[in-house]
């Protein structure tokens, strides 16, 4: 058999964001929609769409048309989803804009994006200046760029002051909605365009997998210029009728437990080391956490240790596993609420509900189940292409509609899969393939380890050696010798790690993604390679 899987047949929603919204602001007005811990505000999906038409017609008395682009560069906060649903209702396209973004990276997306204004949030919790960034970032540039709007300022109070009355245009569910960009490690940044069709239906699916629903509560510390918090929130939230929750600004996990415990949240999101923070965080055990129930854990491998914790002391047993990049809306796989821990740790799930994945090798062709090989995917999940780059777009989404996502898979006969590694990040040891995730797998079995990530150094003799960065648990302490002999005998001597740095953290983005490329780049200045 070929590792080929089609998830579920199942009807696709066929509205845009804002007719989404509208539906669901009638279905259930005074249904709590938004709390926003940080800024006290709280709002009905009745009030919530009065305040998008407020946003929408401060928007529109700015000038701004059908297809123009609208930044968005902040933390989360209440501002993000009006103007986000507001631009929705408009035509608008929304860019995200990181909020970690300096004026370099600013100033390629000012002149990649087109944008004709951007919103911007206050000073953040680490002295983020926002308008002396922008300030540095257009200084000498060409771009299309009129309008800045600051959140909380007279900026945006005048938006709204001055707005004027609209007509909602008429739109396509297949017309973009966002531009998401790709966080550029290989290269420059590319622009994602994702539809009202892709992000509605994605959200959809997810919130499916967690037998969700509108009497769920859902706590997002997560950033929302993510598509885990852009879509995972804001479209769920649009989709199921599910309240959701902004704990803080940034990921703060002693605020996070606060928002769960106070709001009884019954769904929580992460990345791993957001789920460690708070397990381990000094207060954890104050907090009355007993009505969560499930949630997504994505972004990286969740270790079995992590999972039993997450099950057991935050009272998520049946805590998800999705898998997915921003070119596919996000989510490709998704474990399911029901599945076993084994399934929801060993894999990230199967194909979701009208979405087609196979596993190919080099030539792609596919390849028999249980061969690793690249995962694509195919549906209505994969985005409209990279914004003005066709060839970046043809070589991404081959001339059959299959998305490739560069990751490294295996399908097994349960239909669920195991993500293996990327395939750029392989490591040629000697003329022997070593796929990181494997090692690392194998390393999180050792007690002493909380997290480790492991990279390829190059090396004049064997092209590469590999390099493990290791976290250990509370009170613990190694040596890399420990670390070397613990492997021996039980993983080949080519993937043992030759070179190890006991670390207490490791270089994140935003969104909570070890950024592999920095320790690379540290120990090749290090170790003067």
């Amino acid at each position: 058999m070929l590792s080929y899987s089609r998830g579920p047949d199942a009807p696709l929603l066929d509205t845009t964001i804002d007719g989404m919204l509208r539906q669901t602001s009638r279905r259930i007005p005074h249904h709590e929609a938004i709390v926003s811990c940080h800024q006290d505000v709280r709002l009905t999906f009745a009030e919530l769409n009065g305040r998008v038409e407020e946003t929408a017609r401060g928007l529109a008395g700015l000038g701004l048309t059908v297809c123009d682009r609208v930044g968005i560069w902040s933390t989360n906060c209440v501002e993000w989803i009006l103007v986000q649903l507001a631009c929705a209702r408009l035509g608008l396209v929304l860019v995200n804009v990181n909020p970690a973004y300096r004026s370099r990276d600013l100033a390629f997306i000012l002149r990649k994006s087109r944008m004709t204004a951007l919103c911007i949030g206050p000073k953040d919790a680490r002295g983020t200046d926002y308008r002396q960034i922008l300030c540095e970032a257009s200084r000498g540039e060409s771009v299309a760029l009129r309008h800045v709007v600051s959140f909380g300022e007279d900026s945006w109070r005048d938006m709204i002051a001055n707005g004027r009355e609209i007509t909602v245009p008429t739109l396509s569910p297949h017309d973009v909605a966002n531009i998401q960009y790709t966080s550029g490690t290989t290269g420059s940044p590319k622009g994602v365009l994702l539809t009202h069709h892709n992000v509605l239906n994605n959200a959809r699916f997810g919130m499916q997998c967690m037998n969700g629903s509108e009497r769920d509560r859902i706590c997002v510390p997560v950033p929302m210029y993510h598509c885990f918090g852009s879509v995972a929130g804001t479209m769920i939230m649009l989709t199921s009728g599910a309240t959701m929750i902004f704990p803080a600004p940034q990921f703060d996990a002693l605020a996070t437990l606060q928002a769960l415990a106070v709001e009884h949240a019954t769904i929580v999101y992460g990345v791993p080391t957001m789920f460690i923070a708070e397990l381990d965080h000094p207060q954890f055990s104050q907090f009355d956490l007993s009505s969560l129930r499930t949630g997504i854990m994505a972004g990286a491998p969740c270790p079995l240790e992590l999972m039993r914790r997450v099950g057991g002391q935050m009272h998520c047993p049946e805590m998800t596993i999705a898998y997915g990049q921003t070119e596919s809306s996000p989510i490709i796989t998704m474990s399911s609420a029901q599945d076993s821990l084994d399934t929801r740790v060993s894999t990230v799930g199967r194909a979701l509900p009208m979405t087609e994945v196979k596993i190919v090798s080099l030539d792609s062709e596919t390849v028999p189940i249980g061969e690793q090989g690249e995962l694509c995917t195919r549906g209505y999940l994969v985005m409209k292409g990279y914004d003005d780059e066709p060839d970046a777009t043809n070589l991404a989404i081959d001339s059959k509609g299959w998305l490739h996502t560069g990751d490294l898979g295996v399908m097994q006969a349960d239909g669920c899969f195991r993500i293996t590694g990327r395939a750029r990040d392989m490591i040629i040891r000697g003329g022997e393939n070593v796929y990181p995730r494997e090692v690392e797998e194998f390393l999180y079995t050792h007690p002493k380890i909380s997290e480790v990530q492991v990279v390829g150094l190059p090396d004049a003799k064997l092209g590469e050696l590999v390099c493990a960065w290791i976290r250990l648990k509370k009170d613990q302490t190694s040596c890399a010798d420990e670390i070397r002999q613990f492997c021996q005998g039980k993983i080949a001597h080519f993937k043992i790690p030759q070179h190890v740095r006991f670390v207490d953290s490791f270089p994140m983005t935003v969104t909570g993604k070890v950024q592999k490329y920095k320790i690379r780049e540290f120990e090749i200045a290090e170790l003067q390679l």
